[in-house]
This record gives C-alpha cells, structure tokens and sequence, in this order.
C-alpha cells in the first residue's frame, strides 16, 4: 500500500478526530431518560413544562414524560420492573413496597439538603431502621378526607355537622339530604383500604401488634367501621357502583359521582381540589369540612405520590441531576404552586406557597384545612404509610368488605380472610 502524503494524512487525520468528536457528542445527546407519570390533574403537564427548562440548561439529557393513567402505576409497574422493563424514573404511591427496585441517589446529591428538607417523608420509601438511603422526593402530599357539596345542603335545609363531629353524625345528616333532595348517593367512599383506614383509626384500629408486624388488623376499631360499611350499602347511603362495583382489589374513584352531583359527600382526599375545582366550576358550592371522629380520634391517612428513581437505569448520575433539579427550592416551589399541592419540603413549608389567583377562596379553604387536619394524623397511621407492605393490607381490606357488602361472604368470614391474606403476604 501506498503511504499517502503528508498533507492527505494530516487531513485524514483530521477528518477522524472530527468524525470521533462528533460520535462522541452525538453518543452524549443520546443520554435519553424516561419518566412514567399519572396525574390526577395537571402534575405531569406542569412536570414536562419543568423539564423543558432542565433540557435547555442540560441540552446533552432528554427526559421524555409518559403519561398513563393510574391504573397503570398501581397495576403494572412492578410486573415492568421486574420484566427488566423498567423506566428511569416514575410516580408511585406504593412507596416502601418498590424499595427493591429503587435507585440510591445518595451518592450523587446534596443528601444534606434532601435530609433536612423531606426529613419527614424520606423513610416512607425505605425499609428497615439501617436504610439510610435516599430514592426520590414527595411530588404530593396528600390528606384523606370528605368533600361535601354544601349546596345540597342549603338547598334541603340540612344543618351540616360541626366541627368535632363523628362519621356517624354525618351520616345521619347525609342520609336526610339524601332522602330529602332526592340524591341517588349520600356518601360515596373511593375503593381503597386507604381511605378505611383514616376512618378505622379513628374508630381505635392498630393494625400493628407491639412488635410493629400486622399480625392482629382486624381489631375492633377495624371491624367497628366495616360493619358501618356494610349497613350504610345496606340502607342505600352508599352507592352500589364504588365497592360492590368492582371485583378483587380494584381501586375505583367516586370523584366523578361528586362532580356531576350524584353524591351529597365524596370521601376522597386533597388531591382532588383542583380536579373539583377546574371540573365543578360554579355548579356548586363544594367545602371540605374538618375531619370526622370516631372514639379514638380526628385521623386521616396521610400519603402522596413520589417521584423516584430505579436501579435498573444505565444512567444514575444524568437521573441524579434531574432529580436534583426539580427538588431546587425555586422549581419545587413553582410545582407545587401550579398543581395546587401541600408542600412536603420543609422550607417551603415554614415560607408559605403563593398560589395563583386562578385558585379561588374556595380552593384555598380547602388547602387550608387539610393542612390542619394533616397535624391530628395519628401515630398508627403515619406508620402503616411507611409500612412496606402496607399495600396487601389495604388490598386484603377492599377485596373482602366488598364481598361481605355483595353478600359472598359474611363479615366474620371476610375478617379471617383478611387477616390471612395479611400473613401470606408478610410471609412472602
């Protein structure tokens, strides 16, 4: 072979040090992320809108947002993750149930600033007293409780219960504006062991044993608001459609019950204001009042969506800083602000957020109590929200009230399934 000149060789030369250079920006532009996100309202909307800003600081990493419906989270992304399917990033709600999956983000962040800012929601997503590690941040806190549409109310000339009242003084009083302005529901309560649970532990439900493990759940608080629930089916306070109207542990929302006024009271929680807020609009006047009582209590479950990080991305550190950016005090801020959200970072907290003047009084006393309500959360139930397996109870919980209601099982046949499904999952 001939050897070329000098002057062709450095061309060559040179054409292969460009051609290198640009595979290797080529290669850097091809740092692709993926975030699986529900929204109830406009969370993944205002996220993507965010994330254009990281992109243009950050041109050599692409986030693409792929929104799905709830459904899909609750149902499908552990069968995904453990398919090797896994996104990079996503929003769930099983937060300590995915820990195995989770990427530590530790080694990558100011975990310093992440510590002192979501101190109080951080072990929601780690198991066990050693696990110090840090997988993502609260994009929701959330605080179940009624929404009433007072309007009914006026209209029927029912008082509405005080503050301090229990479940079944609102009960009473739904089942008169119910009857009284012919409604086809009084109350309607979503398909969850969840929102029972806030209910249970106000009734004086432990669902731990003194060893922390849930080995005796169903109690006598447990069984006192199941019994509830299958005499307010019975008495045709709740409607047929939500509990009876699904099979297994199929969650099911009644917000669209509330919203078109087929209920007196939606039995929901804080991430439903601005899908009531933009879906209602003047129609009527919808409140939320304080928390009901049982005996032992005033309790909501508290709760929210993450969004976190998995072990499984070719990427951690491009995630870190993804992560790091939508956790800066300014971004988080804005998002929280835009979705209408009670903020889970502490300074934002102690600051106050500023929402926007589309958000009306209506939607800021609504804000305003279930930030109220967040601070007579029991004990019990802030631990069965970081319980990893907290899932198989609720789940256990919503598949055999529901049978005891249609009538398959009887409640004291429903009781010892639950707690054995409980077992069998603590077992696995």
């Amino acid at each position: 072979m001939l050897a070329l000149p000098v002057k062709a060789r450095l061309i060559a030369l040179g054409i292969a040090a460009g051609t290198a250079a640009l595979s290797s920006g080529v290669s850097a532009q091809n740092v692709n992320l993926r975030y699986l996100c529900y929204a109830d309202a406009n969370e993944c909307d205002v996220a993507r809108d965010l994330l254009d800003r990281f992109e243009k600081a950050n041109p050599t990493i692409k986030v693409t947002v792929d929104k799905v419906g709830f459904a899909v989270i609750r149902e499908q992304l552990e069968t995904r993750l453990q398919g090797g399917e896994a996104p990079d990033m996503a929003r769930v709600t099983n937060l300590g149930g995915l820990n195995k999956y989770y990427l530590d983000l530790r080694p990558h962040i100011n975990a310093a600033y992440w510590e002192e800012n979501f101190a109080s929601t951080l072990p929601w997503m780690r198991v066990g007293k050693d696990d110090k590690g840090i997988y993502g941040f609260m994009t929701q806190l959330t605080v179940t409780g009624p929404f009433v549409n007072k309007t009914m109310f006026d209209q029927t000339g029912v008082k509405m219960p005080a503050a301090g009242a229990t479940w079944d003084d609102w009960a009473k009083a739904l089942a008169e504006v119910q009857k009284k302005g012919k409604i086809y529901s009084g109350m309607a309560l979503d398909r969850t062991g969840h929102r029972f649970a806030g209910m249970s532990i106000s009734y004086g439900a432990q669902y731990f044993d003194a060893n922390g493990n849930p080995s005796a759940v169903v109690d006598a608080g447990f069984k006192a608001v199941a019994e509830r629930l299958v005499q307010w089916h019975k008495d045709g306070l709740m409607p047929p459609d939500i509990w009876p109207g699904a099979a297994g542990a199929k969650w099911k929302n009644a917000g669209d019950m509330f919203i078109n006024g087929d209920t007196a009271m939606h039995i929901a929680g804080s991430w439903m204001i601005q899908k009531f807020q933009s879906d209602i609009g003047d129609k009527f006047e919808w409140i939320v009042p304080p928390q009901p009582c049982g005996p032992a209590g005033c309790s909501a479950m508290p709760g929210g969506a993450a969004m976190v990080a998995f072990k499984s991305t070719k990427h951690p550190k491009e995630v870190a800083k993804v992560m790091e950016f939508m956790v800066s005090e300014p971004i988080l801020k804005e998002y929280y602000e835009r979705t209408v959200q009670i903020p889970a970072h502490k300074g934002l907290a102690a600051k106050g957020l500023t929402y926007g003047k589309e958000v009306g009084a209506q939607t800021q006393a609504a804000l305003k109590q279930f930030t109220a309500d967040f601070q007579k959360i029991s004990p019990v139930a802030h631990a069965l929200q970081g319980y990893q397996r907290n899932v198989a109870i609720y789940n256990a919980t919503v598949n055999y009230i529901a049978q005891a209601i249609t009538g398959p099982l009887t409640l004291q046949q429903a009781y010892v399934k639950i707690q054995e499904e409980i077992d069998n999952a603590v077992k696995k």
